[in-house]
């Protein structure tokens, strides 16, 4: 990595005025990309993130420490005249605006696309929303979970038995961040050519159906609907979760012909890829339950580390099911540096996930944890836009900041 890089979006400023997770993520991959990310938060109590998370050390949230990192943290009410005031002179500055409320807000603080576009018409502003900014449901409030339902994950998640599970994690917020942060590069590019900003419109329904194969022409030209199969894919096989004798599990992937063969050869059974019943993606496919039955019934008998050597040696895809204590303490995670340690002010340090993707001439960082709430206030408001003691102090009278 190149020390001295600044990141490959260094020089760029971001103005967040979103909350929770769809528009902080998307201003936390702007930032890992060396953006200047100004958060604004609500003077009270800051970003609801601050006090997410089952464990708070010292009453710190980690999840603060990784949504909010890369950020500087300005305390502004944008429920006040004052406080839009202030967001629109910070709007001015900037070459990105994310926002996440409900669509009407912005412009009922006067702050909409077309007012900040006027004083600053090479403004993306990045609108992160449940439902998009237009349609009958656009004014519906919407969160991550509702977006993965509607369109579609919620739904092929889980066992068939079971009603449909969610993921563990917040995908559909991160995935409407993603595709936000990713408009917003394309919007920067397109800028370059015409010097006008436009609006990056990033529902979180579209980006989970964005993910979602090819469900609708299925439906639409044969009439099948996909269900919840659980650890498989149906007619794809072997490549499921595996039970070992020491009770780890241990995915195996092993659905092309020539990798079947080769996992055959490692169980000591290589007339299993010339049986007619195995040979074809197909014919595997059609007896896939009792194909699984077969590995696991070999896997069970071995140890995770031996059959891991096994398949290591036989050229198998495999992979074991990780925990943070297992990416703690594996030797690729830490040859490539996926999770780093960074200093915090109450706890030292805090391990978290690294920056992502990796450019080899200019790389992203982690130059700081989330801040404590408006730490950066007074540099933003004197350094960045040159307000004196005095003006600071209406703000604070008039609850701005």
């Amino acid at each position: 990595m190149n020390e001295k890089s600044h990141g490959p979006l260094h020089g760029l400023r971001v103005l967040e005025m979103g909350q929770l997770i769809a528009g902080p993520f998307c201003g936390q991959l702007l930032g890992d990309l060396g953006a200047d990310v100004i958060k604004l938060e609500d003077p009270a109590k800051g970003d609801p993130m601050r006090e997410w998370g089952r464990e708070r050390p010292e009453g710190e949230s980690l999840w603060w420490s990784v949504v909010g990192r890369n950020k500087r943290s300005v305390t502004c009410n944008l429920r006040t005249p004052e406080g839009q005031a202030l967001a629109r002179r910070l709007a001015a500055k900037a070459d990105i605006v994310v926002e996440n409320f409900r669509p009407g807000t912005v412009e009922r603080w006067g702050m909409s696309y077309e007012e900040l576009a006027a004083e600053n018409p090479r403004l993306v502003m990045v609108r992160v929303s449940g439902y998009g900014q237009d349609g009958p449901y656009s004014q519906r409030p919407g969160y991550g979970s509702i977006g993965e339902a509607m369109g579609g994950l919620r739904y092929v998640v889980g066992d068939p038995s079971t009603p449909p599970s969610r993921t563990g994690i917040s995908i559909g917020d991160s995935l409407a961040a993603t595709f936000g942060a990713l408009g917003a590069l394309a919007a920067l590019q397109e800028r370059e050519r015409t010097g006008r900003g436009q609006v990056v419109d990033s529902a979180i329904f579209e980006a989970v159906l964005a993910l979602m194969e090819s469900t609708v022409p299925e439906f639409q030209q044969t009439g099948y609907v996909r269900e919840r199969t659980g650890a498989i894919l149906p007619n794809v096989a072997p490549s499921n979760v595996y039970p070992t004798a020491d009770g780890a599990w241990v995915l195996i992937a092993a659905n092309q012909d020539t990798v079947f063969r080769r996992l055959a050869a490692v169980m000591g059974r290589p007339e299993l890829a010339d049986s007619p019943a195995y040979s074809t993606h197909g014919a595997r496919g059609e007896r896939q339950e009792e194909l699984d039955a077969l590995v696991a019934e070999w896997t069970a008998g071995l140890d995770a580390a031996v059959l891991e050597k096994m398949l290591e040696d036989g050229a198998v895809p495999f992979g074991r099911m990780f925990r943070a204590p297992d990416m703690m303490n594996d030797e690729h995670y830490r040859a490539r540096g996926s999770i780093i340690e960074v200093a915090h002010e109450r706890l030292g340090t805090v391990a978290m996930q690294n920056v992502f993707p990796r450019l080899s001439r200019s790389p992203g960082s982690v130059r700081w944890p989330g801040p404590p709430l408006g730490s950066h206030t007074d540099e933003v408001l004197a350094r960045d836009l040159g307000l004196d003691d005095d003006e600071v102090a209406q703000l604070r009278a008039a609850g701005a900041v």
